[in-house]
């Protein structure tokens, strides 16, 4: 495991709100469970491409049990009260030599205050640190407010073998 599971940034969001942008431990998966709890099944689809209200063990153990290196999950956090809690995730999977494939989601009550794209930048940064040249990313042709955060970074849309899907991608030079 690398120093990234130490990683850990504050962020202002525009209307003031104070965050942290850090490594997801093992010991979140309670508080992961809580913000998917506090998530539309709108979002969540938009997020798993299917109808989803919970998670299997198989599925929770391949979300929480990340390597640092080939499997890059970052939260965001916003304490309230003496409590953090996880507004959204976001992760990259290294699929091939040099390329990843990336994912977010924001829990409703957090859309819209530009936290998708704090931790968006946050896990570019790493991902062009750690060496990746390429990172792709499938998206809900409905899901506008993603693929707006997508675009304003760079990510462009090629071609793809899902037609239900946007296939976006973001090449380092």
């Amino acid at each position: 495991m690398s120093d990234l599971a130490n990683y850990s940034a504050h962020e202002v969001l525009k209307n003031g709100c104070s965050i942290e942008i850090r490594a997801l431990q093992p010991e979140d998966e309670p508080d992961m469970l809580t913000a998917v709890g506090k998530t539309s099944p709108q979002s969540l689809r938009r997020r798993f491409f299917a109808p989803k209200n919970s998670f299997s063990q198989k599925e929770r153990s391949f979300f929480m049990k990340i390597d640092f290196s080939n499997h890059i999950a970052l939260v965001a956090l916003h304490e309230e009260g003496s409590e953090h809690l996880i507004v959204c995730g976001g992760r990259y999977i290294v699929t091939s030599p040099g390329t990843a494939e990336l994912a977010l989601i924001v829990i409703d009550q957090w859309q819209g205050r530009g936290i998708g794209s704090l931790l968006l930048r946050h896990l570019i940064g790493i991902a062009q640190n750690r060496g990746v040249t390429k990172l792709i990313a499938e998206v809900l042709p409905e899901n506008a407010a993603m693929l707006t955060v997508f675009r304003k970074f760079g990510f462009r849309t090629v071609p793809g073998s899902d037609p239900q899907t946007i296939h976006l991608s973001l090449k380092f030079t």
